[in-house]
């Protein structure tokens, strides 16, 4: 009987290690959630492989355990992938972001929501699936008198960037086939420098290939602009899924690690990080924190102070 349960948990454990593992082979749309669970699956990977050897000491009870270890570590380490080269916090801060999707549904709380952007003290604020705030925007103007979306009543209020300074450009788009305006790029001027703030929504990973068109859009979209450049938004996935990486990499984007987890909201601190505030040189976060409180929506809203690096004579 020992022997028995010792193989059945070998043959589930074996299955599961595969199936997170897949993430070297392929790219497959319908395990991209997973994959940002890496790190997550490998720690139950391993309590699981310790179950084993506690059943019986054998070498592939072992084997299991090195894998899961593997995936653990491996896990870890792309997060660090992503992280700015240093910490330095000596540069003052230039400006402060708040991202947050509110949840389209979330219309008791949308006075509480309301009043918290007005108090948070940002800058630039990105909402998403802001349509809850339909009815405080006027106030909420007054606060922020510059802003792009929720022009056309609630049927077309789903993202909402303000800001308290003049927006230089600013433009409205769509990625990917799913859904429309759903990327919004702007430039806002900050005592003589100019900041690209671009705000994006992706689908969900497992609504069949749609996020890696979005994905696609987003990468060209990103190219196409030079300067100091901020990307926020809600991403649905982890940076450690292989998609999001590969846009990462490609437009040379940071963040501070560990990035706050943001969903799901019952899991806290232990959950995934899957709303992001990346950067791209010579701008840098100094700081990226979660709002102490979801006020009902699904996610946790980030909060981010930036500094820009000085540039530095040849030689130096």
């Amino acid at each position: 009987m020992r022997d028995i349960i010792y193989w059945i948990l070998c043959a589930f454990l074996t299955l599961a290690i595969a199936i997170v593992s897949l993430r070297y082979v392929t790219n497959f749309w319908l395990l991209s959630f997973v994959y940002s669970f890496q790190i997550h699956l490998g720690i139950i990977f391993v309590a699981a492989s310790l179950i084993v050897l506690a059943v019986r000491r054998q070498i592939y009870g072992l084997v299991l355990l090195l894998a899961s270890l593997f995936l653990t570590a491996h896990g870890f380490g792309m997060l660090r992938e992503f992280a700015q080269d240093d910490q330095r916090t000596d540069a003052a801060p230039l400006f402060r972001l708040m991202s947050f999707n509110i949840g389209i549904d979330n219309w008791k709380n949308s006075t509480a929501l309301a009043d918290m952007v007005i108090a948070s003290n940002a800058d630039v604020v990105n909402l998403l699936e802001a349509k809850p705030l339909t009815f405080h925007l006027q106030r909420m103007f007054k606060a922020y008198p510059y802003h792009i979306g929720c022009d056309n009543g609630k049927d077309s209020c789903d993202t909402l960037v303000l800001s308290k300074r003049p927006l230089v450009m600013r433009q409205v788009a769509s990625i990917g086939s799913l859904r429309k305006n759903r990327l919004v790029v702007s430039s806002v001027d900050f005592g003589g420098q100019v900041i690209n703030l671009v705000s994006a929504h992706l689908s969900k990973p497992y609504y069949d290939d749609y996020q890696m068109g979005e994905l696609d859009d987003l990468g060209k979209a990103l190219g196409s602009i030079s300067g100091p450049l901020v990307l926020s938004g809600d991403f649905n996935s982890s940076a450690i899924a292989p998609s999001i990486q590969g846009l990462l990499r490609e437009q040379k984007l940071k963040t501070l690690a560990p990035e706050p987890a943001t969903w799901p909201i019952a899991a806290g601190a232990f959950g995934i990080a899957i709303d992001h505030i990346f950067a791209r040189a010579p701008l840098r976060l100094i700081s990226l924190k979660r709002l102490d409180d979801n006020l009902g929506s699904n996610h946790s809203g980030l909060m981010a102070e930036f500094a820009l690096d000085k540039e530095t004579s040849p030689g130096r």
